[in-house]
């Protein structure tokens, strides 16, 4: 075995599980390290106090002077949690998390020194933002960028470190971020979804989005890794040939923990509690060495920030236990890749799920009212939910047999279909008599009934509903909830509002409400019927049926992010007051540059690992066997030495047209490469890295795949997906 690798394979074996020392209730644990309301309520004088809470709940501004106030009760509090720094935590466009610490330290003459941190430096910082994607908003010599506080999303301890949640903005105000818009849009759908909320209860003042997202991620050996460069730079195996076993016997879902993962997850979990995550599930996935946690749900904004930090917690924890995380969608080809299901709701601040089914015909019309409208809003935007969740690894595992098709639909149920169905036909023209109405909320009455024994998911669906939620499958395990969370919070708002407007102008004619509610809840239904599919989403069927729908099939992500520059698209986040139309064509300039970067940087790795690594393995086996043949025909002659060798000559022939046909794809991609970045424009650009440049790398892999099952072992380079996959 190559020495790099056989000495990685000798570290796998000798781990040891390393558990933690805790045996107290981890109920004490929750929110220790998070600034909540309890420890404000502690630190912070009462007037302070109750602005602190004005401001979470309602987002007015703070004065100066409360402030100060909060910034040093903060600080106080930080402090006995042993930090020394503080940092604006905020999450720029490249998908990641960002900081720069500041000390509290400052010195305030010879010899001595305060902890020092005041309202100004809490409410704003002025990052250098230069380095950060912008999309054009700015040139990069205009380093200038402000990052200013979240109220809304507490602040935490982690580390020495005290971390602000904050928004980042340009000098000339446009959004650097995901959490400005998310913020906005987040606004937006509470306030139209109130004005609803109206109709069925005058006592609601405040909607809530709610969010729980549920994180797939494969666990390597951290000696395995080291040793495979597509793994460090990339986050997937650019090459690796399935192994003899995969998944194919289902006996690793929900399977016993192996005992070193276990101890891996009781550190994260219990660190990641610490923080406020309500982190409650743990489990198994499909495939060898994949993993699923999960939390209870949460208002959108604050659970998008626990997903962001506690991907980061995988990172670190994996570390110190001999572990590295891929979040990657796609990390190894064979088996399942990994995703994020978004489970979404709306909450009001009367405690109820308005996509919850009621207890009477008033409730259950309330919830009808919430479920058509988000149907309605999938069928009209299904182009932009596609953009949302586009990139170039998710590319990998959309349409494949783990993960819904590219093609956006929408299932509920055959029993609820038929109820929509029902409802289509019976809801009558004109005037309404009370005998009518009283049979139609007779049914709508059923729902809680037809829910109990329909509450099973279609998981081959992209947005599927799940008895009180829409279970958004198809976002990536990489990415930022707030990219799907801001589409899908702006896209239902808008529809609340024509909704809203539509019914208020047949109460208005002089339609009685709930009749006025039912006729347009009729329309809503006619003209979405087209986006619920209740099938095998994984079937060529689908594809065939959705073409005749008239449904868009968009296979890759450069196709897919082209719905940003829709004017319709455009004008809706404008007239939203979410994304204005330059941040949006910022946004999809990021994103073409993003995917344009993945595929060059796999590129170069892949001709890079060619070149360096699996062509010196093979050719040090040919000479082998040629020597082995030469040897067999000095022996025995010529013509019988070359019967007796037939084998070995054989097999030289087979490394021979592999080991050609790899090269020569290689060095043609890295030609298309070439090509390809003579092209300005990025939309073109990230076009032809996907037609012309990515279209090799499965001839390339297939190749050096099949010189893995050639060439000896031993001298085989790189860590196999048996030993990735199967090592505990």
């Amino acid at each position: 075995m190559a020495t790099k690798r056989l000495q990685a394979y000798q570290d796998v074996l000798n781990r040891t599980p390393k558990h933690i020392d805790f045996d107290g209730k981890v109920s004490e644990l929750f929110g220790k390290n998070v600034f909540h309301a309890e420890v404000m309520r502690e630190y912070l004088p009462s007037d302070a106090y109750k602005s602190m809470m004005e401001s979470i709940q309602n987002g007015t501004r703070l004065d100066r002077k409360m402030a100060d106030q909060v910034a040093s009760a903060m600080k106080d509090w930080a402090i006995t949690k042993g930090a020394t720094h503080y940092t604006h935590w905020f999450q720029p466009l490249t998908g990641t998390t960002a900081e720069k610490h500041d000390a509290f330290f400052k010195p305030v003459g010879p010899g001595r020194a305060i902890e020092r941190f005041d309202g100004e430096l809490l409410v704003q910082q002025e990052p250098d933002a230069s380095s950060f994607p912008n999309g054009g908003i700015r040139n990069t010599f205009e380093a200038r960028g402000y990052t200013a506080w979240d109220p809304s999303s507490p602040a935490f301890v982690i580390g020495k470190t005290l971390c602000i949640p904050t928004i980042m903005i340009s000098y000339t105000g446009e959004s650097l971020d995901y959490k400005m818009p998310l913020l906005k849009a987040l606004h937006a759908v509470d306030k139209a979804a109130v004005e609803v909320c109206q109709y069925f209860d005058k006592n609601v003042t405040k909607v809530n989005a709610t969010l729980g997202w549920e994180q797939e991620y494969f666990l390597v050996d951290q000696a395995l890794f080291n040793c495979r460069p597509d793994l460090m730079m990339t986050g997937r195996a650019l090459f690796g040939h399935a192994p003899a076993k995969g998944q194919q016997l289902e006996d690793h879902y929900f399977g016993s923990i192996p005992e070193r993962v276990t101890a891996f997850m009781r550190e994260f979990e219990n660190e990641a509690i610490t923080l406020g995550i309500p982190v409650t599930t743990r489990h198994n996935e499909v495939a060898p060495n994949q993993f699923e946690c999960a939390p209870i749900f949460e208002e959108c904004n604050l659970a998008n920030d626990h997903n962001m930090l506690l991907m980061d917690l995988l990172e670190k924890i994996a570390r110190k236990h001999d572990f590295r995380v891929l979040l990657h969608e796609k990390p190894f080809a064979g088996v399942n890749g990994s995703g994020k299901h978004n489970n979404w709701s709306l909450s009001t601040d009367t405690g109820v799920n308005l996509l919850q089914p009621g207890k009477n015909p008033k409730t259950n019309l309330q919830f009808l009212t919430f479920f058509v409208n988000t149907i309605k809003a999938i069928h009209d935007n299904a182009d932009l939910l596609r953009a949302c969740i586009a990139s170039a690894n998710n590319d990998h595992r959309l349409g494949a047999n783990e993960a819904p098709p590219a093609i956006i639909s929408t299932f509920i149920g055959s029993q609820l279909s038929g109820m929509l169905d029902e409802l289509e036909q019976n809801v009558k023209a004109g005037k309404m008599s009370p005998e009518d109405k009283t049979e139609l909320k007779l049914n709508i009455g059923k729902i809680p009934q037809i829910m109990l024994d329909n509450t099973d998911r279609n998981r081959t669906s992209p947005f599927a509903f799940t008895g009180n939620k829409f279970e958004f499958r198809a976002v990536g395990s990489s990415a930022n909830c707030a990219s799907a969370m801001i589409v899908l919070n702006t896209i239902m708002a808008k529809q609340l509002q024509l909704f809203k407007t539509s019914v208020d102008n047949r109460i208005e004619k002089g339609e009685a409400k709930d009749e006025a509610i039912l006729k347009e809840l009729q329309i809503l239904i006619k003209e979405s019927k087209k986006i619920r599919f209740e099938g095998n989403g994984y079937g060529d069927e689908w594809v065939k049926e959705a073409e005749k729908r008239g449904l868009n099939n968009f296979k890759d992500t450069p196709r897919a992010l082209k719905a940003w520059g829709d004017k319709k698209f455009v004008k809706l986040f404008d007239e939203m007051n979410v994304l204005t139309p330059r941040e949006l064509e910022a946004r999809q300039e990021i994103e073409f540059e993003n995917y344009i970067l993945k595929i060059q940087i796999e590129a170069r790795l892949m001709g890079d690992l060619v070149q360096t690594h699996i062509i010196p393995a093979v050719v040090e086996y040919q000479n082998r066997l040629l020597s082995n043949i030469q040897g067999i025909i000095s022996a025995l002659g010529e013509k019988a030495g070359r019967e007796a060798a037939n084998a070995q000559i054989e097999l030289v022939t087979k490394i021979s047209n592999h080991l050609n046909k790899m090269k020569s794809n290689c060095d043609i991609m890295l030609q298309a490469r070439k090509d390809a970045n003579k092209i300005e424009h990025a939309e073109e650009r990230a076009v032809a890295y996907c037609d012309q440049v990515k279209v090799y790398f499965d001839e390339i892999r297939y190749h050096a795949d099949k010189l893995e099952l050639l060439v000896d072992d031993e001298l085989w380079p790189l860590p196999k997906f048996r030993e990735m996959l199967f090592t505990r």
